[in-house]
């Protein structure tokens, strides 16, 4: 996305699936799994690459080659695409979340999330390469909350 305030994504040529549900994911840099795994997950963490499974059935957001995986219990943020619909945060660095956003489309007609999230990556405040799950830039995330709260209410 040419929006997006993370550089190149730590994408590799290596594909292995969730043990759990058989997505490949996307790569996720090793700083981004360090960073959000609580005290106790980060004790079993093994180096190597790693992926977020972003499948919301599934209970794992990070597995790797040998199937180490972490789940939703081993981090240290709640995780929008395994949280159910409602109160989501989507935007990890400005706390933009899916409550919030519906209440402003009910009070204004519209919601500028997506606009308040690109000044702050203009502005160079973005950490999505760390502090989301995902390790990627969440615009895209927060563009599709915003037409889905739009389009469904």
């Amino acid at each position: 996305m040419a929006d997006c305030c993370c550089p190149g994504a730590a994408e590799t040529t290596a594909t292995f699936a969730c043990a759990a549900c058989q997505a490949h994911g996307s790569a996720v840099d090793l700083l981004t799994v360090k960073a959000l795994l609580t005290d106790v997950a980060l004790q079993r963490l093994k180096p190597g690459e790693y992926r977020f499974c972003p499948v919301p059935s599934c209970e794992v957001v990070y597995f790797d080659r040998a199937n180490h995986t972490f789940t939703s219990v081993d981090l240290r943020v709640p995780v929008w695409q395994k949280e159910p619909p409602g109160r989501r945060v989507i935007c990890y660095c400005f706390g933009e979340d899916e409550a919030a956003i519906r209440t402003e489309i009910e009070r204004t007609g519209s919601s500028a999330a997506v606009e308040r999230v690109h000044r702050h990556i203009e502005a160079g405040r973005c950490a999505c390469e760390v502090r989301n799950p995902k390790g990627a830039c969440c615009l895209g995330d927060v563009t599709k909350a915003v037409t889905q709260a739009t389009q469904y209410g």
